[in-house]
């Protein structure tokens, strides 16, 4: 039994589950309900009398449009997280585990298979939420962000970061100790970037280096602000360029070590993963 078998039968049983429903329908109503409050704020929007018009329309289809945005990454790293947490750890408890490994398979091939799954469903959970986004934007408002393409590749891998670090844990601890541990990790990178934009305020660069280092840490913040920047419009970051930092998102494009690191990342942590499943004692 390879790993792709393991992947095809945890989507089964994903679906089985229900699990692809309710994140349709929940996702379905979101986007409807910000398609209404898009086009009832947007259609409010007018320049001030010294605003040329288009200034306005940027300004005001940034804001909602990154908003909707950062919804969206929020609805997805919880759901990485709540997909994976009792991946490995429920059937070490229920003793689903001793059956399947009584066959001849491997247990990497347990982890991988898991891995490409989740991975597989939260990567279109992305796509199709964040493109409904800015495809409303564009229809709506004629939104263009400075590359679509990057923004939604860069929150997939936010969100696959996620979900590999909550399966590593899954390998290693409990359920309820992974559901700590992963969710403060969670708030951790989000606190590190809310450091980081508090020591460039303050000019202090303790806090800065502080908050960077949380940043590598756990770099799914970075990777929402990194993606956050190409979904502003060229406009907008023309208006906002030396004007500094804003909270939660960025007018800095990345670095490319940091994304490198972020690609890199998942894939330390998913070897950790299978090698700490492989020793563990069932």
């Amino acid at each position: 039994m390879s790993a792709l078998t393991i992947a095809r039968f945890t989507i089964q049983e994903a679906i089985s589950r229900r699990l692809v429903l309710a994140a349709f329908i929940l996702s379905a109503v979101f986007v409807g309900l910000y398609a209404l409050g898009f086009s009832f704020l947007y259609s409010r929007v007018t320049p001030s009398p010294n605003q040329a018009p288009n200034v306005a329309v940027a300004m005001a289809g940034t804001i909602l449009t990154v908003l909707g945005l950062y919804a969206v990454h929020f609805l997805s790293s919880f759901l990485a997280l709540f997909l994976t947490v009792a991946a490995i750890s429920s059937e070490i408890d229920s003793g689903t585990l001793h059956a399947v490994l009584a066959r001849p398979i491997r247990r990497a091939d347990v982890v991988i298979g898991r891995w490409l799954a989740y991975a597989g469903l939260i990567g279109t959970y992305v796509v199709m939420m964040a493109g409904s986004i800015l495809t409303l934007a564009h229809w709506i408002a004629g939104y263009e962000p400075f590359d679509a393409l990057r923004t939604i590749g860069l929150m997939t891998l936010g969100a696959v970061l996620l979900l590999t670090v909550s399966l590593f844990g899954s390998t290693l601890f409990s359920t309820l100790a992974n559901g700590v541990v992963v969710f403060t990790l969670f708030g951790l990178a989000w606190l590190g970037g809310i450091i980081e934009f508090a020591g460039g305020i303050v000019d202090n660069g303790a806090m800065t280096n502080l908050g960077i280092a949380i940043s590598l840490l756990v770099p799914s913040d970075g990777l929402w602000k990194a993606a956050s920047f190409y979904a502003q419009s060229p406009l907008f970051l023309a208006i906002n360029s030396g004007r500094g930092q804003v909270p939660f998102v960025s007018s800095d494009p990345p670095a490319v070590a940091f994304v490198i690191w972020g690609l890199i990342y998942p894939l330390v942590i998913l070897a950790l993963a299978v090698r700490a499943f492989s020793r563990r004692d069932l």
